[in-house]
């Protein structure tokens, strides 16, 4: 299959879940607003989140899918169905011990993780309550990363990719139906969040059923593939989390000014749709092809797949990001400025979505260039970044917070993402694993000159669709529909135009030869 038509199963289904996704958040501005309530649910929500990205996402993509295709291609779909087994044994026990202690723990946890809600009276209680009922979330999609990890490997990347569908639909029906009948709405979106976990699981369980990959739950045992596993997946909960990490600094240092927890929620949720859509699909579809290339010793063409890797990924991450810090303002206010979300809000989360959005290509070479690691089964030299990476975000965020409030916590993940990206790139290009081709290299610069051209449309486009976005609700997202299509259709005659992207190119790369 095609590097590209792939990853482009991936991103549209991930396209489908954001603006589902998108939809939830109005939903849950309107009835959350940025107050105490929405504070104390947003940690509980991203906490099972960051686990889940850290502990399961990044630990099975770095470590389970490199050798659960090892065993595929070399010993047989038997031996790698209970290698797979007896990863979901020792992953299931991990899971309920840190549940176990996280509930008992919790209260102790949320002083840590959000030290200022202490100031306000009830604020802490209510996000210890929140996350103890969203928190076994975390149990139910951590399996489903596993089972997702399998279906990928073979090719099947469209469960894994609608899995966060589920989550979607579920807390949309959490807020249809729970939260008239309950007293805080808060209460009735955290059990939306549990009984989502459990909706995901059984999608990919069904799913797995189908691929003819039935899992039996084994006795846990640490034979050599589970302490191999063990030994490559430890560094990748930290490496393949580190955004998570960084946002979770972020959030500690937020719980310390009124409002700014949810500001950058709210901004967070923006840029991760051209971050998912982009940077995760090509990070989750170039590790088993890079996994499958260096098993049948296929250098040239790992290479080839790195390269096409990056430049695919520049060519529409770079104009997402110069849209995002060229119009935030209208962004924010057609998606969420209605309800309890009021105008300084839209303000405030308008500057934290600029400054995200400078380290929107960071970000996603992060996902282009962890996996040239990871198919190598080399997880510890991420694992050293990742570490000077953190060290960055802390020092920044609570730097640029004495300065900036809120906009420097933003700064310092940005800042961060970019040191990060540089030393996995210079470490990958030094080790010969990523060599520049002439392509790339005479793309990039095009494509950053095509995207900063349509910058400039976008900005005088906002300009004149001004009145438009004071308008009802259906005039200012059509107005914001209109706006977003005609730079898309500026950015893609001034990327042809000026070389950055060949059409023919394009559709041979979407063809199944």
């Amino acid at each position: 299959m095609s590097l590209v038509r792939s990853a482009a199963t991936v991103g549209g289904t991930t396209m489908m879940s954001r603006v589902l996704g998108f939809i939830r958040d109005m939903m849950v501005a309107a009835v959350l607003g940025t107050g105490p309530v929405a504070d104390a649910f947003f940690v509980a929500f991203r906490f099972p989140n960051m686990f889940r990205s850290i502990f399961a996402e990044g630990a099975f993509n770095s470590a389970f899918v490199p050798l659960f295709s090892k065993h595929l291609e070399g010993d047989g779909k038997a031996a790698a169905r209970r290698f797979a087994e007896d990863a979901l044994a020792l992953l299931l026990s991990a899971l309920l011990l840190m549940t176990i202690l996280a509930l008992i723990f919790m209260p102790w946890i949320i002083s840590g993780f959000a030290p200022g809600f202490s100031d306000e009276p009830g604020k802490q209680d209510m996000a210890v309550k929140f996350t103890r009922i969203a928190f076994p979330y975390l149990l139910f999609i951590s399996l489903t990363a596993l089972q997702a990890g399998i279906l990928n490997s073979v090719g099947r990347f469209f469960p894994g990719a609608a899995a966060p569908v589920m989550l979607n639909v579920t807390l949309i029906l959490a807020i249809l139906f729970l939260v008239p009948v309950l007293d805080n709405p808060g209460l009735a979106l955290s059990w939306g969040v549990m009984a989502a976990g459990i909706v995901q699981f059984l999608w990919l369980t069904v799913s797995c059923w189908r691929a003819g990959y039935v899992l039996r739950l084994r006795r846990p045992r640490l034979t050599p593939d589970m302490r191999k596993l063990v030994r490559l997946g430890v560094p990748g909960i930290i490496s393949g989390g580190i955004m998570q990490i960084n946002l979770t600094v972020g959030t500690i240092i937020a719980s310390l000014q009124i409002g700014a927890v949810s500001w950058l929620y709210y901004a967070d949720r923006i840029y991760q749709l051209p971050l998912a859509v982009i940077g995760i699909a090509i990070g989750v579809v170039l590790l088993p092809d890079l996994s499958r290339r260096l098993r049948d010793d296929d250098e040239a063409g790992a290479h080839w797949a790195q390269n096409r890797a990056l430049e695919v990924s520049m060519l529409l991450t770079v104009p997402a990001a110069v849209a995002l810090m060229v119009i935030p303002h209208a962004i924010i206010q057609v998606l969420f400025q209605r309800g309890a979300f009021e105008a300084l809000d839209t303000q405030n989360t308008s500057l934290a979505l600029l400054v995200y959005a400078a380290g929107l290509p960071a970000f996603v070479l992060n996902k282009v260039f962890s996996p040239g690691f990871f198919a190598r089964e080399d997880t510890m030299t991420p694992l050293r970044y990742a570490a000077i990476s953190v060290a960055v975000n802390i020092a920044a965020s609570i730097t640029l917070f004495q300065f900036y409030a809120f906009a420097g916590i933003a700064a310092g993940t940005t800042i961060a993402a970019w040191v990060n990206a540089g030393l996995l790139g210079a470490t990958l290009a030094k080790r010969g694993g990523f060599v520049p081709d002439t392509q790339v290299l005479t793309r990039l610069p095009l494509i950053v000159v095509a995207s900063a051209a349509m910058g400039a449309a976008l900005w005088y486009g906002a300009l004149y669709a001004a009145p438009w976005f004071e308008g009802t609700f259906l005039e200012s997202v059509a107005a914001l529909a209109v706006l977003i299509f005609g730079g898309l259709i500026a950015y893609a005659g001034l990327a042809q135009a000026t070389g950055a992207v060949s059409v023919t190119t394009l559709r041979r790369s979407f063809s199944r030869k």
